[in-house]
């Protein structure tokens, strides 16, 4: 039996998915994508001269909305597994001429950021492709690449907790997504898989508790009748 959630796996994925994700993640948010990683990247107000993890940073798509308020004292390091993606982001660098981006090919779990150096941590979009031991984890490696009092903010598209929304949005994800999936890569599978994940995620309930059970101050945000869910606070002091 395949584990969805091994890394290998989720990588491959990606890395199939690279050609037409941003087509792909624009639909299966019903457009609204680039809105929550915009209202995600505000929920910590990054100031410049700081230093900002973009964990699985993808294609960049978070990094207009991190650098929006940064200048050359401020420093973004960029990590992903996905050797397209990589490429990608890779590329979308070279927009960004005068900005302190470090692009990293890693594992979040093995990577080679020192401890108790990033101000603030964001990710969007990638914490349904890890179950609830990788989600801790996470939250275990996020508290240690933070400063103390550094803040976090962390997203992912969820099942809508409106009743009326919720089928209509699963029909959409599960039978739909697929289709375009055909339509874009010829093979429907690859997407099908962001319904399955999104249907095992939930939402981010479990991600808070975690992350509050590490002593973070966490609060829990919604986006649209939660369409997407996510977490946002802070490393404390203590």
């Amino acid at each position: 039996m395949i584990d969805i959630y091994e890394p290998k796996f989720v990588e491959k994925l990606f890395d199939k998915m690279s050609t037409s994700y941003s087509k792909m993640n624009y639909l299966t948010s019903f457009g609204f994508s680039e809105r929550w990683r915009k209202q995600c990247v505000e929920e910590i107000n990054i100031e410049k001269g700081k230093t900002t993890v973009d964990l699985m940073t993808g294609m960049g798509e978070c990094w207009k909305h991190i650098l929006k308020n940064s200048d050359n004292t401020s420093k973004l390091i960029a990590i992903d597994f996905s050797t397209e993606m990589i490429n990608r982001a890779r590329k979308k660098k070279r927009k960004y001429k005068g900005y302190n981006i470090d692009i990293l090919k890693e594992n979040i779990f093995e990577n080679s950021i020192p401890n108790n150096s990033a101000d603030y941590v964001i990710s969007g979009f990638g914490l349904k492709t890890f179950n609830n031991k990788q989600l801790e984890k996470l939250a275990i490696e996020i508290n240690r690449i933070l400063k103390p009092g550094g803040k976090f903010s962390l997203i992912d598209v969820s099942v809508p907790n409106r009743t009326l929304l919720n089928p209509f949005y699963m029909f959409y994800l599960k039978k739909m997504v697929p289709v375009f999936g055909k339509l874009f890569l010829g093979n429907p599978e690859t997407y099908k898989m962001l319904g399955v994940y999104t249907e095992a995620f939930k939402n981010s309930g479990a991600v808070y508790n975690i992350f509050r059970n590490l002593k973070f101050e966490v609060e829990n945000v919604d986006y649209f009748y939660g369409c997407a869910t996510g977490i946002k606070g802070y490393k404390t002091t203590i």
